[in-house]
């Protein structure tokens, strides 16, 4: 089967040759859980990202989502946070085989996303969706914290020693500052969804808003409006502007601090903008614009080139 080129370019970017092996083996794969899991395939979803998702019928012609990954820890830590939510908040696992990245989810239907929604609006399903998933951290959890995926900065330092990257050494650094500063000043770490935006926030007949695709992280929650904020922005007129409306329209319907949510967002988007550096994504450049314009916004005497 021929797969999406942006598809095959995110899996191989990301997961180098076990990614195009991963491919190589795609069409064995699919077929495998069609068979075993006793599916009829309705076709792929349209927005294939690091996954491969299928739409599929089961058991007297219900309707779910099976979902391939390439077997690692985060694939495995996906299930493992849904299983946490239990349909809390969260679609519902129905099985999975995460040794073989696989699982089986339900269909939310009619499936509409978030960025469908008004501005404003979406700011508040976001905000009840978000609240919906607040979860404490449960004992001896095997989850992935914030602070190991900030190692990225450390790594994108080594990797350009003297200055000489696409991103400053003084906005590494200013976001590593800023990252202690929030974990110092933190009052409880809780497992995030840690990529919860307008694509992962579907509407269904039978829960209202809900969420996919959890990266399950433990965090400070400031770090988990993020993806919200810098989602969904540069198809639109004035990204800049409709970022500074997002973060005033959160701050107000979720009570935020306002300077600790603009410190956040420019620590995350220059996280994100190392992943994409590390992941050969041209997208970073978008997200490192991002992390520019919150820092812009907390300190408007402040201007990037």
């Amino acid at each position: 089967m021929k797969y999406p080129i942006v598809f095959e370019n995110k899996v191989t970017g990301a997961f180098g040759t076990i990614g195009r092996e991963w491919l190589n083996e795609l069409d064995i794969t699919v077929q495998k859980y069609l068979d075993k899991w006793d599916l009829q395939s309705e076709g792929p979803v349209d927005n294939l990202s690091y996954n491969y998702v299928l739409k599929v019928n089961y058991e007297n012609d219900n309707r779910a989502i099976l979902k391939l990954g390439v077997p690692n820890y985060d694939f495995d830590n996906e299930i493992r946070t849904l299983h946490t939510y239990n349909g809390k908040g969260c679609v519902q696992v129905i099985k999975s085989e995460p040794e073989c990245g696989a699982m089986l989810l339900e269909h939310l239907l009619p499936g509409t996303m978030l960025v469908e929604v008004e501005e404003m609006l979406a700011i508040k399903h976001f905000a009840k969706v978000w609240t919906q998933l607040r979860r404490q951290v449960e004992k001896n959890a095997d989850h992935p914290s914030i602070k190991h995926w900030m190692r990225a900065l450390d790594r994108y330092l080594e990797v350009y020693t003297n200055n000489e990257g696409p991103i400053s050494t003084y906005n590494i650094q200013l976001a590593q500052t800023y990252f202690n500063e929030i974990c110092n000043t933190s009052i409880g770490s809780e497992l995030l969804h840690g990529d919860l935006h307008h694509e992962n926030i579907l509407f269904s007949d039978k829960y209202g808003w809900i969420a996919i695709d959890p990266k399950g992280v433990i965090g400070d929650p400031y770090f988990d409006f993020i993806s919200f904020l810098t989602n969904q922005l540069f198809h639109k007129t004035n990204p800049k502007q409709l970022i500074e409306q997002r973060v005033i329209g959160l701050c107000e319907e979720m009570n935020l601090d306002k300077d600790r949510l603009l410190k956040s967002g420019f620590t995350m988007s220059i996280l994100y903008a190392c992943w994409g550096i590390e992941d050969n994504d041209s997208d970073w450049k978008k997200t490192y614009q991002c992390a520019l314009w919150f820092e812009e916004l907390r300190d408007p005497k402040k201007q990037f080139a």
